[in-house]
């Protein structure tokens, strides 16, 4: 098929942070035919990951001083007016966003601009059940208005599809499920484990738990730290390891102080390492109040780990209940601190869980050849599509 000139695509995401939407988005750039395509990632000023988006050959970089997660309102109109110049004045084909604040703003931007073809992919909805009403109902107005214009929708998650059908959030026919990729050679290696419990000073006999998350409400970190201190009253020795940082870093701290957690829970902060940090751990847990599907259970998954996690999202759709993990409901403290010290006491339970863990993903589902392929046709079904229009 010949190319009179390569087709621009310009990229939206809120922020550059350590994120699976994040780090999912780099790998898709990183992949893409630059023969064919000509990437653009327009995001926020500040990033862990904008050094890595910056190493990307063939790759430009936009930071934007006005695109921030929180709402404001003037800083927003800010956002979609630099949006707009730069897809009129780089004459961008297709607008591909990612995470719920840059979907809205980027979209609108993007229909506004006359782009050719307009692409979402939803890492978990803007709208859930933690909101309040109004706030509820004005994202959810906000998501019906962008799916109308947009020409394709990409979830990860069929949770994420049915959710937005059954509350009429853009036609069956415009969603695609492309899941995400995972490096399974990244998550194969045992040999870092020991390295990794020599840096925080655990032993070999030690058990961890651990969990890997933005300090922020929809990760619910705080509960982490509770199930800590009420599994510390039945097993004092298990140790917690805590990856991340966020909004939420003052809480954090503070509760751990309050509940005397000190010498129980490890802060590492933000980690590139995240392979060796799964692999020196006995059980993963996740306390999110509400997700899409976190990659981060995948990789917990694919590292030969029991997950314990709350039952939200599409988690349900990779986590076998009582064969590859336990799921509870989100705030439910108690469940969680049974159901994980029931796999920590019981070391052949663990074993069990983890063999099978291993084996539920498959490789083919869940590669980056799969994710390259799916949407990179979806880019040139729609452009020829819209060319012969």
């Amino acid at each position: 098929m010949a190319f009179c000139r390569k087709i621009n695509i310009l990229y939206v995401i809120t922020k550059l942070e350590l994120g699976g939407a994040q780090k999912q988005l780099l790998s898709l750039i990183r992949g893409l035919d630059k023969e064919r395509f000509n990437p653009y990632i327009l995001t926020a000023y500040d990033g862990v990951l904008v050094d890595a988006a910056e190493e990307i050959l063939g790759l430009r970089l936009i930071r934007c001083r006005f695109l921030d997660r929180p709402i404001r309102p003037i800083k927003d109109i800010l956002a979609l007016i630099f949006i707009y110049r730069f897809i009129k004045n780089n004459n961008i084909d297709i607008v591909h966003t990612h995470s719920s604040k840059a979907g809205i703003v980027g979209r609108l931007a993007a229909k506004v601009s006359g782009a050719r073809i307009i692409i979402h992919t939803v890492h978990g909805w803007s709208f859930h059940d933690y909101q309040a009403g109004i706030a509820y109902y004005f994202y959810l107005f906000l998501e019906k208005l962008c799916a109308y214009f947009s020409n394709a929708l990409i979830v990860v998650s069929q949770w994420d599809r049915k959710q937005a059908l059954q509350r009429a959030v853009g036609r069956q026919d415009k969603y695609k499920l492309i899941r995400y990729a995972i490096n399974y050679e990244e998550f194969k290696n045992k040999t870092a484990a020991s390295q990794i419990r020599k840096e925080f000073a655990l032993s070999e006999a030690d058990l961890v738990v651990g969990m890997i998350a933005c300090f922020k409400p929809q990760k619910s970190p705080l509960d982490f730290i509770k199930l800590a201190s009420v599994i510390k009253k039945d097993l004092p020795g298990v140790k917690f390891i805590l990856v991340g940082d966020g909004v939420l870093r003052k809480k954090v701290y503070a509760l751990i102080n309050k509940l005397n957690l000190k010498k129980q829970i490890i802060l590492a902060g933000w980690r590139n390492d995240i392979g060796p940090i799964l692999s020196c751990l006995d059980v993963f847990v996740l306390t999110s109040l509400w997700e899409g599907l976190p990659i981060v259970v995948l990789e917990a998954m694919v590292a030969g780990l029991p997950v314990v996690a709350t039952d939200t999202g599409g988690i349900s759709e990779v986590v076998l209940h009582g064969k590859t993990g336990y799921l509870v409901k989100p705030r439910d403290i108690q469940a969680l601190r049974d159901r994980l010290k029931e796999l920590l006491m019981k070391p052949y339970l663990r074993k069990e869980f983890a063999k099978l863990a291993i084996s539920t993903l498959e490789p083919n589902e869940y590669s980056l050849d799969n994710v390259l392929k799916n949407t990179t046709q979806l880019y040139l079904d729609l452009f020829f599509m819209s060319k012969n229009a």
